[in-house]
């Protein structure tokens, strides 16, 4: 009988050690993976019997709750909602989260672990539940610069600070409001996300960070001087033949340069004279002479092909592995397989404008807690240092170069008493069945001041810039106008 008893007393402690361990996973281990599970409508319903925190810009909401009447007692507002969709997201009842609204939803809606001892000061003080505002980076002159600029153009902007990674603009066009996926009427929310979701223009992906992304034509050329450069090999004054048209190895296929002539009037040229003019043979022969992996290389050092999150998730940037003498040309300039997001391209006008180092781009400068407190704050991190100081002079050298110079590309991006540094780009994307080119995708990306930068920029146009341009406006005009702006509006100028 002893023995039975003992036998019975060890499999009730193993059960009780079971459901102890059981409690404990789902208590503390899992918690976070079940409330944001999207099947738990529990936690969406509690949700809004607290008091959202704001999403704030420069101390000014942006996104808030305000009181109701109705059994939710709280209604999501964003105001202005279209200016800065894509930093906010949605927060909708029937559609989920996205944005800030998503990324940061536990310091928002007080859940989060740093938020514990507020939790508690709350209960004891008998205080309805708060969350927390998150103070995002953004300037409101560069993100209201960047969307009057953009009016009318289907694209996207990002500018960083280069020395922090500091997000100061992010804006995607053609955009939404975000209210009107955010009030308490479950047939409106569904009517309106509906016809957002069946807009051929596709407002609701932010182009400037996801979506499927952008041949980067042009601009890719400082990842390929980069590489040229800090392999020790090449210069700015290294020359390379000068042909109007360059038959590809081992391929039927001929590459050109954008004017279908050849770059400038000698039989030579160097690589300076081919940022500066933006010419694709010159690239493409320094390219077949380096390494095969040299220019993938340098690209994943710049954050292509890496998980990045701001804390919204970036879809990676690809610059995928080359096979031969041909794929090596075709993608030195931005062309085949490789794609990016204005916020990679932008970076690699930072790390440049940093001396070599790329910050890690964030969004978000602190959470402030209902009493005013600083519950977390985000410092600058470094990411990545793809090139030395030495290089990155020498690229910041050519870049000015593409805006001073009189034939520059970016000549439009110059700027009255700052020296500006900049690149363009005129990504080819291929011809529909019928044999009709694709418009192009345009782009510029730089930074100012040279000497001291203060805002690295990227900017990208599709379909040419629309029927209004005819789909066909080439990289010397519109997003280097774009460029010019919003730096203008960081520079006070």
């Amino acid at each position: 009988m002893t023995r039975q008893l003992k036998a019975l007393t060890r499999v009730v402690f193993l059960m009780f050690l079971a459901l102890f361990f059981a409690v404990t996973m789902i208590q503390f281990v899992n918690a976070d993976e079940l409330r944001a599970n999207e099947y738990n409508t529990r936690t969406l319903k509690n949700s809004y019997k607290v008091e959202r925190g704001s999403i704030l810009v420069e101390g000014e909401p942006i996104a808030f709750s305000t009181p109701t009447n109705d059994s939710f007692r709280f209604e999501r507002q964003y105001d202005p909602g279209r200016l800065y969709a894509p930093v906010t997201g949605y927060y909708s009842r029937q559609q989920g989260m996205t944005g800030l609204e998503d990324a940061m939803n536990e310091e928002l809606s007080g859940t989060s672990g740093s938020q514990f001892l507020t939790r508690i000061m709350r209960t004891l003080t008998n205080s309805d539940p708060q969350g927390s505002s998150v103070e995002t980076t953004i300037s409101a002159a560069a993100q209201t610069a960047a969307a009057k600029a953009m009016k009318g153009y289907d694209g996207a902007v990002v500018a960083l600070d280069p020395s922090t990674g500091k997000i100061l603009a992010m804006v995607s066009t053609p955009g939404f409001d975000p209210n009107k996926l955010s009030s308490n009427d479950d047939a409106e929310i569904i009517s309106n996300y509906r016809k957002l979701d069946a807009d051929e223009t596709r407002p609701l992906v932010n182009r400037a960070i996801a979506g499927d992304l952008y041949h980067p034509g042009s601009t890719y050329k400082l990842i390929t001087a980069a590489a040229a450069i800090e392999s020790g090999d090449f210069t700015p004054k290294s020359t390379f033949d000068n042909p109007a048209t360059l038959q590809l190895p081992q391929s039927t296929a001929e590459m050109k340069n954008w004017s279908r002539t050849a770059c400038g009037s000698g039989s030579k040229v160097t690589l300076q004279q081919a940022m500066v003019y933006s010419c694709n043979i010159p690239i493409a022969e320094m390219a077949m002479e380096m390494d095969r992996d040299a220019v993938p290389a340098m690209a994943h050092a710049f954050g292509f092909d890496q998980e990045l999150s701001v804390p919204l998730t970036v879809t990676p940037s690809t610059s995928p592995p080359l096979l031969d003498d041909a794929q090596v040309a075709i993608a030195s300039i931005g062309q085949l397989d490789v794609r990016a997001t204005p916020l990679q391209m932008a970076m690699v006008s930072a790390g440049i404008a940093n001396e070599g180092v790329v910050m890690k781009p964030q969004l978000v400068n602190q959470v402030i807690s209902p009493d005013l407190r600083i519950e977390q704050e985000f410092e600058p991190e470094e990411f990545s240092t793809p090139i030395s100081p030495e290089t990155a002079d020498t690229l910041a050298m050519m870049m000015e170069h593409v805006v001073e110079d009189a034939d520059g590309t970016g000549r439009l991006a110059a700027i009255d008493g700052v020296r500006v540094a900049g690149k363009t780009g005129t990504a080819e994307n291929g011809f529909d069945e019928d044999g009709t080119e694709r418009p192009y995708t345009l782009w510029f990306t730089g930074f100012a001041p040279v000497e001291d930068p203060e805002i690295a920029i990227a900017v990208v146009i599709a379909d040419g810039g629309g029927e209004a341009h005819g789909n066909a406006g080439s990289s010397y005009d519109l997003p280097t106008e774009v460029g010019k702006q919003v730096m203008e509006a960081v520079l006070k100028r």
